[in-house]
């Protein structure tokens, strides 16, 4: 593509103007072509069919160092710069039709431009760019926001076959080249123009880089080659892009994500950059049907080979020497004999013959069968148990909850995990019921009936009966259908509306301690345990404390009886699952202290009604009762010799500083680690992560399950740029704020997270970026999206709640985002927006995702938005009447039902379409997503626009383009 002369080179840098003092052009010494976009006087508003003036390219100036995408600020000041020459954009030429949007006001007229300054190219938009007329422009790693492409997907500027949002006009019509002083107009102050005139100074949200185009970039540059795993430091495909793993030596990235692939050298370089060096663990990961498990390896009564000095276990890297007799160690260079048994002979580069038929010598990831020594008390343990505690006070019966419960349990106690190719379960079940006392059951195959005994002294808890409490289903089905059964009718006409919660974990834990074996606790929960009974809570939810210095109390636990219980349940191996179905204030902060800490988890289903409620709570069930689970596990992440692990993140225990200890993990659940330099490190031989779990499987098989990846090691800031991953680094910084709420202020938070991403932002712009105008805000390539992704963290319940969220949400929300992974976070901070009568009925792919922003919303349309959490199905008040009767089977808007949630069943092509997408977006997430529908203008529609998270929130979160602005100043601040 040839641009005023210059012809565009590869990797270009992106810089965005709007609204400096500065006519706009080429900085001095700038990446070679520069996309740049027209910008206005201070004070003064550009037209806004023309929000950014036009794209141009600028003649090479030196080696690109690492992609840039670059912005100019209306924040910002700066010499005068000449105009550049270029075709504009589409929707963006001089004396076009202004385009109408929220937010924006019309436009007064194009002035002038001052004598002597020519446009050249075309003032109508670009003909649309095809692969010939882009001579040296490479497929870049994380999708660039570059060079103007052709059609761009599900954006608002018009191209054929484009959903055309809200109303935008087509192109402008070609007029002659207008001319514009910008010395000629006085520049007000943007706080001194007259209110309908300061939302004139915008960018156009297109020009600003999109969360949906760099995933749209990634899906077709890297989703249709499998991910090798041969080469060290490499970057993975984003977690949105669907590809295949090949395990030639490091881990896959669904077992580990970094948030850089290269290290820096030095610890003052790590300083400089503030990049926070990070991974983010998912040991017990599912994979896709097309990925091999991780081989299990069996060395006998040897167990297997270890380094003798730092424990490190025997992988890809290891070193053998000698002839083979010995090892290196990878991670602490100590030399090991190798046992007789093991050796093998090396071939002519130094490796073993035998290394392809060993996973431990060839694989990222593999598993060790575990020797007796590993195993507790050394003796192997016994199969684990699970145990259901229902909650039968008032509350759970009268909602329905209890009949429901029972009546799923009969059949869900067929799927409980199992081992390989077993036909049945190795895992006993036992069963209590609780309201201010407990109810424990004798179940035992023998019993022609359930027997109940009570234990009402909950301050000092035992079991009271040993055998017939944990039994195997299928011996003794006939009785634990007969119990399930009387449960309902036995509490029916209960007036018991005070429950204990501490003695219930407590009983528990004691029964798979009596039985000497791990588990899981399935508890059934519905209001504030206020009984006399060690663990009493009262209720303290106070929102005036929001916004003080008090606030962090709300997310303390009230007493610290949890913290000690949760510790007691580790050391047996006795994880908690959570379902908490409250209608008021129950204390989420206290009551999840113990599935937090335990490797569990939490489930909430607010004001539960069985009509409503019940295919969410069940799907959720029925996933948590079937998943596997790793029990009575240890983990530890070794390093290479100068950096080392120095923080974690996640649903864990830890009783030193090295040990991660979990009751139970299941294949959800991720472990986040920070790492710290501790000696400089060297470009050669990079540096080494190893991951090793030690649990109990369902079988009741201890097993270590071993991770390794290699990283690369860089003396250059650029290189340590050009390879960070963008959302494992914004799932550690959520994680990292959402642990930093309990001990600090929130705004203290708040602003941190902002300080740290304007450094990362001003080092890059400082070494890495040619010089450049400062009215330029220019943001490394891989990671543009941090300032969007940053802002939607800054905007979510946890640090910045709206009037209508809870305490309990806020507390359920913290906890649920620190185990989650790298997909779930991505998905919950930029929810997906999916216009659904834009593609083809027939097309059996998903609609491609519009940006989470009002403007894309066209009131002709419906659209889906999920983020993980919630589901809803938005509906335009002008959709047209033949969809909504095929979609809601009712003639017209205003009879569509708000709040739905069930699309009817009709035998008609977009109705199964809309249903079979909903299933599949369900089948992506790790808990059921309840739908509900939205009608636009109803009072629904508020909640609805919460996730539309480009717009400034109601809650005093900026919009995406406000947050820019204000980021550039902060760079600018540390620059100057």
């Amino acid at each position: 593509m040839q641009i005023g002369g210059a012809v565009a080179p590869a990797l270009p840098p992106v810089r965005l103007g709007y609204g400096p003092p500065t006519s706009l052009a080429p900085a001095s010494g700038s990446y070679p072509n520069s996309g740049l976009y027209g910008s206005y006087p201070q004070g003064q508003a550009p037209p806004l069919s023309q929000a950014q003036g036009h794209l141009g390219a600028q003649p090479p100036q030196r080696s690109a160092p690492p992609q840039a995408s670059g912005f100019t600020s209306p924040a910002s000041g700066g010499p005068p710069m000449p105009s550049v020459t270029g075709p504009l954009l589409p929707g963006q030429g001089f004396g076009g039709p202004s385009v109408s949007q929220p937010n924006h006001v019309s436009s007064p007229p194009p002035q002038a431009l001052p004598p002597g300054t020519q446009m050249t190219g075309p003032p109508g938009p670009p003909p649309p760019m095809h692969s010939s007329q882009q001579p040296g422009y490479q497929l870049q790693q994380n999708g660039s926001f570059g060079p103007a492409r052709g059609p761009q997907p599900n954006y608002g500027s018009p191209y054929p076959g484009a959903p055309t949002f809200g109303s935008q006009p087509g192109p402008p019509q070609p007029l002659p080249p207008k001319r514009l002083d910008p010395d000629a107009i006085p520049s007000p102050q943007l706080n001194e123009l007259p209110p309908q005139q300061k939302t004139r100074h915008r960018i156009d949200p297109d020009a600003i880089p999109s969360p949906i185009q760099v995933i749209e970039d990634d899906r077709n540059n890297r989703g249709s080659e499998p991910f090798v795993t041969g080469v060290r430091g490499q970057v993975p495909p984003l977690v949105t892009t669907n590809f295949l793993v090949k395990d030639q030596g490091n881990a896959s990235p669904r077992y580990i994500r970094c948030t850089s692939y290269n290290i820096p050298c030095t610890s003052d370089m790590a300083k400089q950059a503030q990049v926070p060096l990070a991974a983010v663990i998912k040991p017990l990961a599912r994979l896709p049907p097309e990925e091999a498990s991780p081989y299990v390896v069996d060395h006998g009564e040897s167990g297997p080979l270890r380094c003798n000095r730092c424990k490190a276990y025997m992988c890809p890297f290891m070193q053998f020497v000698e002839g083979g007799r010995r090892f290196q160690c990878c991670f602490c260079s100590c030399i090991n004999d190798v046992p007789p048994q093991y050796f093998q002979h090396l071939d002519h580069t130094g490796k073993r013959v035998d290394a392809y038929d060993r996973p431990e010598l060839s694989l990222g990831s593999y598993e060790f069968l575990a020797t007796v020594d590993y195993c507790k008390n050394n003796k192997f343990p016994s199969p684990p148990a699970f145990i259901f505690m229902i909650d039968v006070s008032y509350n759970a019966i009268r909602s329905g909850l209890v009949r429901l419960l029972c009546e799923e349990l009969k059949s869900l106690l067929d799927f409980l995990p199992r081992e390989g190719g077993a036909e049945e379960s190795a895992i006993r079940v036992g069963f209590v019921t609780y309201n201010k006392v407990l109810h424990f059951y004798n179940v035992k195959s023998s019993l022609a009936q359930p027997q109940m005994m009570v234990v009402s002294d909950v301050a000092d808890m035992f079991v009271p009966l040993l055998d017939g409490f944990l039994v195997n289903v299928s011996e003794s089905r006939a009785v634990i259908t007969s119990l399930l059964d009387q449960i309902p009718e036995m509490f029916a006409d209960t007036r018991e509306t005070e429950t204990v919660f501490a003695p219930v974990i407590q009983a528990g834990m004691e029964a798979l301690k009596a039985a000497e074996c791990a588990g899981k606790l399935f508890l059934f929960h519905t209001s504030l345990p206020i009984a006399e009974a060690p663990g009493k809570l009262k209720n303290r939810d106070d929102r005036k404390l929001i916004n003080t210095d008090k606030e962090k109390t709300l997310f303390q636990p009230q007493t610290g009886a949890y913290q000690t219980l949760a510790k007691e349940c580790v050391a047996q191996g006795c994880s908690v699952d959570l379902f908490l179905f409250p209608n008021q204030y129950v204390d989420v902060a206290t009551l999840s202290v113990v599935p937090q800490l335990t490797g569990g988890s939490v489930y909430k289903y607010a004001c539960f009604q069985v009509e409503n409620d019940q295919e969410r709570f069940l799907s959720d069930l029925r996933r948590d009762v079937q998943k596997v689970v790793g029990f009575d596990a240890v983990m530890r992440v070794r390093t290479s010799t100068g950096i080392r692990a120095v923080d974690f993140f996640g649903a864990f225990y830890m009783s030193n500083t090295t040990d991660v200890e979990l009751a139970g993990l299941d294949g959800d659940k991720t472990v986040t680690v920070e790492f710290k330099h501790d000696d400089r490190l060297n470009e050669e031989s990079g540096a080494l992560l190893q991951c090793a779990l030690l649990y109990t499987s369902c079988a009741g098989q201890r097993r270590l399950r071993i991770h390794n990846l290699a990283l690369n090691c860089c003396t250059q800031l650029a290189d340590l740029y050009r390879n960070c991953e963008t959302d494992t680094l914004i799932n550690y910084m959520a994680k990292f704020a959402y642990r930093g709420v309990l001990n600090s202020p929130v705004k203290t938070v708040r602003d941190t997270l902002i300080t740290q991403c304007a450094q990362i932002l001003a080092c890059y712009r400082k070494n890495c970026a040619s010089p450049s105008s400062a009215g330029q805000l220019i943001l490394p390539e891989c990671m543009k999206l941090l300032p969007v992704y940053l802002n939607c963290v800054l905007k979510s319940d946890v640090l910045q709640p709206g009037a209508e969220v809870t305490t309990d949400d806020r507390a359920y929300v913290r906890q649920l985002v620190t185990s989650m992974d790298v997909a779930e976070t991505n998905v919950f901070f930029y929810p997906r927006l999916l216009p659904l009568t834009k593609s083809p009925i027939e097309s059996a792919t998903e609609p491609p995702a519009v940006r989470a922003s009002e403007e894309r919303l066209s009131n002709g349309d419906i659209y889906l938005l999920e983020n993980g959490l919630n589901l809803f199905l938005w509906v335009g008040a002008s959709v047209q009447q033949g969809v909504v009767q095929s979609l809601f089977s009712v003639s017209s808007f205003s009879q569509i039902t708000s709040g739905l949630s069930v699309l009817p069943v009709l035998d008609n092509p977009l109705s199964k379409k809309v249903r079979g997408l909903i299933d599949s977006l369900r089948a992506q997430r790790s808990r059921y997503m309840k739908l509900i529908v939205v009608k636009q203008e109803d009072k629904l529609e508020m909640l609805f626009k919460h996730f539309l998270v480009e717009d400034k929130s109601l809650s005093g979160g900026a919009s995406y383009v406000d947050f820019l602005c204000h980021m550039h100043k902060e760079i600018r601040q540390l620059l100057s």
